[in-house]
């Protein structure tokens, strides 16, 4: 019966996501017209009532829009939470679990960062739009039913290595969207209305590397805790299996974009250009290495 709760909150989670996604495309198109309404009470009027102010129709949208994101992510935890109760372990076994856990760590990531920068709030929909997509995927394609891990897994270890793995590559999410919109508009690719809406590149280039410097401790931890968990499990600390590999790879990747990013010359084009292509090992990692390539993490339960 709880796999059924967790399987329902999560699909509501989808859905609350989605229409955030909707009413953020609103904001967009309401700043086009550019026409305001009159909501809120401003200073007093002549006959001393209060006056309301103006304010753009995209404002309201677009704190709807956060709301609902906020909603969607309570929804979201209730049902991975559900999901480790019906299962009588740590809801992090198999692909979807997974997946599901990382998108979470990406909403929550994006909405502290959203607190600790409001301007930031137009790159939402964008950071939503992957995490929609690969819920689909998780709730489809990587769908696995609860039940007990295999005995590889029935290990302290997988707290916290796969929890802190999920963390961080689900705050990596982030500044790879901060860093594509910085290239798109950049280049001159996007729209111009588009571009006026979204953040300028400064921010968009603080927002990458303040997730990226919050999100890479944690990654660290993570591939160490992972070798530990290797040496009790295989009696070696580092095998060079696939999954492995490409994780030291992706480490490897986002040490060289934080010390270009600390680098005069580097700050720019080039140091997102290596964001970018460290999250694309992530999603490779995720995905490819786990579903495809045969090798001692093959544990993604689809069947």
């Amino acid at each position: 019966m709880l796999a059924l709760y967790s399987d329902r909150l999560f699909m509501a989670a989808v859905g609350v996501y989605v229409l955030a996604m909707v009413l953020h495309a609103a904001e967009f198109a309401a700043a086009r017209s550019a026409k305001p309404v009159l909501v809120g009470a401003g200073g007093p009027d002549g006959d001393g009532r209060p006056v309301e102010e103006a304010r753009p129709r995209g404002e309201r949208f677009a704190r709807m829009a956060v709301s609902l994101t906020v909603l969607g992510a309570l929804l979201h935890l209730g049902s991975i939470v559900t999901r480790g109760v019906a299962a009588e372990r740590w809801p992090l076994g198999n692909m979807y679990e997974f997946t599901s856990a990382i998108c979470l760590a990406a909403v929550v990531g994006w909405l502290v960062m959203l607190r600790r920068s409001p301007v930031t709030r137009a790159v939402g929909p964008f950071v939503l739009l992957p995490v929609v997509v690969l819920l689909f995927l998780a709730g489809t394609v990587l769908y696995a039913q609860a039940a007990p891990v295999v005995p590889a897994l029935q290990s302290y270890w997988l707290v916290i290595h796969v929890t802190t793995i999920t963390i961080s590559s689900g705050l990596l999410l982030v500044p790879g969207v901060a860093s594509i919109l910085f290239l798109l508009r950049g280049s001159g690719r996007l729209g111009g209305r588009l571009a006026e809406r979204l953040p300028s590149s400064d921010v968009l280039d603080r927002l990458a590397y303040r997730t990226t410097i919050i999100a890479f401790p944690l990654f660290t931890f993570a591939v160490i805790a992972g070798a530990i968990w290797a040496e009790a499990a295989w009696g070696r600390f580092w095998g060079w299996d696939p999954k492995e590999t490409v994780a030291f790879v992706s480490w490897v990747i986002y040490a060289a974009y934080l010390h270009a990013r600390a680098t005069a010359g580097w700050r720019a084009a080039r140091a997102a250009w290596i964001n970018v292509a460290g999250f694309a090992t992530v999603l490779f990692n995720l995905f490819f290495i786990n579903m495809v390539v045969a090798g001692l993490h093959s544990y993604a339960g689809l069947g």
